[in-house]
């Protein structure tokens, strides 16, 4: 997805959106966590992603969706990073996903400023909310200490909602992970930073019905 310009609205539900993806994250985060062990971490990821920004915009609607399709399979626990055969990766509705060089330098950077003590997750995070502050979105806290998954599947991944499904299907998805259908708009609405192929809702276009079944 590209970047493009935000509402009101869109503001609100990219707020909302990392409010609810917090409910599904490990327990033990917090703001601050790494006051003291690597008091720069914020600013560090805040200019890594500015400078990606700078040169390309389209990579901030490209975090965000990472970050939500990171912590909807197991949590917020960078399991999308992983490389290799079979990994959450190269699962279909991860094939698109951008923005994995910006996390890269964001932790080369970091390990130079404190080796070994911020999480990938913690940067994914933290990149997220940096890309939606600098398409003038909102901002806010971001609660860190959360640790990083050694394990990442591709069939992991079938649980993420797809463009296809019903209204009914990414209810019971989202019911799975603890969330309701407040929390279903909040996150699936985060979406709309930016702009979608026509190949995602053409369909939808020439074969609309009221029932919620497209």
């Amino acid at each position: 997805m590209d970047v493009s310009c935000f509402s009101q609205n869109v503001l609100l539900v990219t707020l909302l959106l990392a409010i609810a993806v917090s409910l599904v994250e490990s327990q033990g985060t917090r703001v601050g966590f790494y006051s003291t062990s690597c008091p720069r971490v914020e600013s560090i990821v805040r200019s890594t992603v500015q400078s990606h920004f700078g040169s390309d915009p389209t990579i901030a609607p490209g975090l965000l969706r990472m970050h939500f399709h990171d912590c909807f399979v197991h949590g917020c626990d960078a399991s999308i990073l992983i490389d290799g055969p079979g990994t959450e990766k190269t699962a279909p509705p991860n094939l698109l996903l951008r923005g994995y060089e910006v996390i890269d330098d964001a932790k080369t950077q970091l390990e130079a400023a404190c080796p070994g003590v911020v999480s990938c997750a913690d940067i994914l995070a933290l990149a997220a909310r940096d890309s939606v502050v600098l398409s003038s979105g909102a901002s806010w806290a971001v609660p860190t200490g959360r640790r990083d998954g050694t394990v990442s599947q591709a069939s992991d991944a079938a649980n993420l909602p797809g463009f296809r499904d019903s209204v009914d299907v990414q209810k019971q998805k989202f019911a799975a992970k603890g969330l309701n259908t407040q929390d279903l708009v909040t996150l699936v609405g985060g979406h709309t930073i930016g702009t979608t192929a026509c190949q995602f809702f053409r369909y939808r276009l020439y074969n609309f019905t009221t029932t919620g079944n497209f």
